[in-house]
Order: structure tokens, then sequence, then C-alpha cells
């Protein structure tokens, strides 16, 4: 399979060049010349993630280098439980995946374990050592030190905004050293992102090193975590006979977008719909037709604080009509005060202590009409709440347990440096 720029003035690559270059040289997103369309019964004996992802994404990967490993590459990637778990609902059948029972108790694990496994095989020791700039509004970064950390010949740079992540996200990003520099970037998630894309633009820069990316940017990133849509709406056909809708919390989109590639490769998905907090521009969008990024705003939804969410170029260049946008996803703000009400409310009502950011879903979810409701819903939670303890813990009355992965990584020393949110700043402190 090949691979094409959503700008459309570079040319056309394989799965591994795509992985390795993180962003096109003309500036765009890597997505697929064509999405395979998939056939249900390819899938009969598997049931686990592993299992489904090594013959999703086989397509993909096919007469690449990794085609061979792509199986033992899954298994290291989906290494952890993704449960999707039934909760008490008064009206139609109600659920919760779960996909923050990885090593830094977030998604991002999923995607971050992918592409570390598979650039571990494709970097050799004779190539230039490798360098992977994430910026992050929270969660990413330290999923991708946790998949990075320790492998040969392979440099990552995290970039995050000062005084805007949870401190406990802080420490997951700060916690490493070794080859991962953790840089505390004096702006906001926007700065950071920014920075990272003109790294990549820079061409003197790019002759020293060997640049790639790690954030939802990245092809690797977003693939595998299609595969847990796509083995949850299996596994739940299967069981019922019905397609499976979800309410996804997103800010870069880039979960998002993993669902509606999911979906478009034929997976039993009904409804998609987007949670955002007070960072607007998807469903300003789908309500105005026109699309207005901003600067980001500082929400309790951290990880979400996006205000020129990357993957909407790939959902756009999926979906050019903002009509046919519309009929394939809906999407609906949250506000900083929605969430707190949330937590609070559900920690009662449903036994369940939720993130800021699957509060947002949770939300959603309740604003639907009985009719809608009386659907088959999953709810999708992407962080462990002991990760906003200062948040959280007032909302609910008791103090959240840590997981055991969590709670190593807290007590690991701090390495990080303050720069400010220039590109030069970047380079200099690569350097």
């Amino acid at each position: 399979m090949k691979f094409r720029s959503t700008v459309g003035q570079a040319p056309m690559v394989g799965f591994c060049e795509a992985l390795l270059q993180g962003i096109a040289p003309d500036g765009g997103l890597y997505v697929p010349e064509k999405f395979p369309s998939v056939d249900l019964t390819d899938f009969a004996g598997a049931s686990t993630p592993a299992q489904v992802g090594a013959i999703m994404l086989a397509p993909f990967a096919r007469g690449s280098e990794l085609e061979a490993s792509l199986p033992v590459i899954c298994q290291e990637a989906f290494s952890f439980p993704i449960p999707l778990k039934s909760i008490p609902s008064d009206a139609g059948p109600l659920h919760v995946l779960e996909l923050f029972h990885g090593p830094t108790a977030a998604f991002k694990d999923v995607g971050a374990r992918f592409l570390a496994a598979c650039f571990e095989r494709l970097n050799g020791s004779e190539r230039l050592p490798l360098m992977i700039l994430v910026a992050t509004s929270g969660d990413t970064g330290g999923a991708v030190a946790a998949a990075f950390h320790g492998r040969a010949n392979t440099r990552v740079v995290v970039l995050f905004p000062k005084g805007l992540v949870s401190g406990r996200q802080e420490k997951q990003l700060c916690c490493w050293g070794d080859n991962v520099l953790s840089l505390r970037v004096n702006g906001n998630f926007d700065d950071c992102q920014r920075m990272v894309k003109q790294a990549f633009a820079d061409a003197k820069f790019n002759q020293a090193v060997r640049l790639s990316s790690a954030n939802s940017i990245n092809l690797g990133r977003l693939l595998p975590q299609a595969v847990y849509y796509a083995c949850a709406s299996l596994n739940y056909w299967r069981a019922t006979g019905e397609k499976l809708n979800f309410v996804i919390p997103t800010g870069n989109l880039g979960n998002g977008q993993a669902c509606v590639w999911a979906k478009t490769m034929g997976f039993p998905i009904g409804k998609i719909v987007f949670a955002t907090n007070e960072n607007r521009p998807i469903p300003d969008y789908l309500e105005t037709g026109n699309w207005a990024p901003g600067a980001s705003v500082a929400t309790l939804a951290s990880a979400m604080d996006v205000g020129n969410p990357s993957n909407m170029e790939r959902l756009r260049d999926l979906l050019p009509d903002v009509g046919k946008m519309r009929a394939a996803v809906s999407a609906y703000p949250v506000s900083d005060e929605d969430i707190r009400r949330q937590i609070s409310r559900d920690e009662v009502a449903r036994g369940e202590t939720w993130c800021p950011h699957t509060a947002t879903a949770a939300h959603v979810y309740d604003g639907f009409s009985e009719t809608e409701k009386a659907q088959s819903w999953a709810l999708v939670a992407t962080a462990h709440p002991a990760k906003f303890e200062t948040i959280v813990e007032p909302l609910v009355g008791h103090p959240v347990e840590i997981p055991d992965a969590l709670a190593r990584l807290l007590d690991l020393p701090t390495h990080v440096s303050d720069i400010e949110p220039v590109l030069e700043a970047l380079i200099d402190a690569v350097k």
C-alpha cells in the first residue's frame, strides 16, 4: 500500500517511509491512498486487540519491511487489557471502553508502543540516530517517553506547556532522563505543536538530525488506535448483532479520527460523536461550515486543550464536503462546570470515577434523547482519574487509588529544562 500527503505536493511513500518521516515533505499528513475494505469473516477466531490488529493492519504493511513482524508488534503494543465494560443505565445498553490500563494510564500508550516497536525494527545502529519530536498537551508525551525510553539509537524530545498539564502528568513527562529530553515551554500547546512543525520545515536543522514525530500526526499512532474500535465493535456485534456507537473525548482529533478510519474500513460501528471541551473549532465547523481554528483555551480537560487540531486535516481530506462530514460525525462542546457536575454525579449515579476528559463523553451522552439512548453506546475512557487528582478528588470526596504502573513513575527523579516558545530555543536545547 502507498500513502499520500493531504497537501498533495509530495511523492507517495510506503508504510515504513510514512512512519519514519512522520510528516510529508510538503507539510501534509500521510493518509492511505485507498482504505482497504474488510471482510468480517476474515476475523473468525480473532477476539483480542492483538489478534484483530494483526489482521486489520496487514494490508497497510503489506510489502513493507515490517510485514512479517506485524503480529509480534501487535502483541507488544496491545499487551494490557482494553475492556468494554457495561455500566448502569436507565435507557439502552451503555458501556465504557477503558483505554487507561497501559503503563502511563492513558489511551496514548497503544499508539506509542506500536510506533516504538516499529521504529526499533527500522532504526538499525548503522543509521544516523533518530530524533523523535513530540508536542503534548498532557498524555502523549508521557506515553511516547515510556515507549521509547532506553531504546537504542533513538532520542525523544518532549515539549509541553508550562503550568497547563496536571502535576502527575508533568511528572510522567519529566521522570525519564537518558535518551529522553523533556522541555517545559513558556506557552501553550499550540506553541509546542508549532515549534515541532517548524523544526520539520527547517532545512538546516534537518541536515544535522534525522527527525520523526510520535504525535497523532504520525500514521503509526493512528492506525493502532483504530484497532481498539475495530475489536470492541466486532466483539459487540458478534454478541448482540448490533452496531456499537461511540462518544469519544477529543482534542487533536487523533483518537476520533482512528474511529472514523475503522468505520470507513467496514467494521460494525454506528454513530461517532466527538466530545470536546471549551476549545470549539470542531463543533463550530460542523455547525457553520467555516473552519476557524484559534488559540487554545485552558480547561479542566487539559489534554484536549487544542485550538487547531492537526487531524482535522485528515478528516477534511476524507470528508471534504461539510454536509458529508455532518452525516458521518457530530461534536458537542462541554464546559468546565459541566465537567465538574458530571464527575460528582456519576460517582454516585453510575459508581464511576471519571477523569475530566472521560467526563465530557458522559456529559454528551446524558444530553441525548431517549430514542438515541435506546441504542447501544460506549463512552471512551481516555485516562485514569488518578492523573487528575487535584480536580477529581475534591469532587468525589475521597482519594483516587493510583495504579501501580503510575505510582512507579511518580517515585522517579525529575529531569526538565525550561525554554521559550520559539524554534531557536528548541534547537539550542537539543544541541
